[in-house]
This record gives C-alpha cells, sequence and structure tokens, in this order.
C-alpha cells in the first residue's frame, strides 16, 4: 500500500518570474496592476505575487480560434481604460 502524495501548494511567481511565464516585460506587468488589466494578484506584506493558475486563466481569457471569433473574453492593453470597458472585458461572453 503506497502513500498517496501529498498535493503540492500553488506555486506563487514573484513579478519579474510572472512576467518572464507570460513572456512579458515586469515593466508591462506592473502597468497591467496599476490599470486593473491584467491578471488576478496577491499581496504578502509588500511583496505582489501572482499563482500560476490566475496567470494561466488571464491567459485563457484572450484564447480566440480566428481573428473574427469573439472569444470568451478580452485581454486589454496596459493601459488606462474607462471603467465600463473594464468590466465588460472581465465578464465571460455567452
Amino acid at each position: 500500500m503506497s502513500a498517496q502524495p501529498a498535493e503540492l501548494p500553488p506555486r506563487y511567481l514573484r513579478t519579474p518570474e510572472a512576467a518572464r511565464f507570460l513572456g512579458l516585460s515586469g515593466r508591462t506587468l506592473e502597468k497591467h496592476r496599476t490599470y486593473g488589466t491584467g491578471p488576478s494578484y496577491s499581496k504578502l506584506g509588500g511583496r505582489v505575487v501572482y499563482r500560476i493558475d490566475d496567470l494561466l486563466a488571464w491567459v485563457e481569457r484572450g484564447t480566440k480560434a480566428s481573428t473574427s471569433d469573439p472569444g470568451v473574453g478580452t485581454v486589454l492593453p496596459a493601459r488606462r481604460h474607462a471603467s465600463d470597458v473594464l468590466l465588460r472585458a472581465n465578464q465571460p461572453r455567452r
């Protein structure tokens, strides 16, 4: 009878690691955080960390099959947007 391996806790990435994981610059990821257009993150003390699942979910939101595919959501550019645009972008399409 072998013991089941314990499930590993989620891995958290700091901004530079998360940016490399996404293929972005750290500065771009910081801008996304400032404007509310990026992946979910947590603050542990003064440190910003990202769960890999949250990074993957953010990427998945922008998945398209073709240029005419509306997809399931929108990943906005890292810049200031009107609040109604942010709300619509973060709502899944039906």
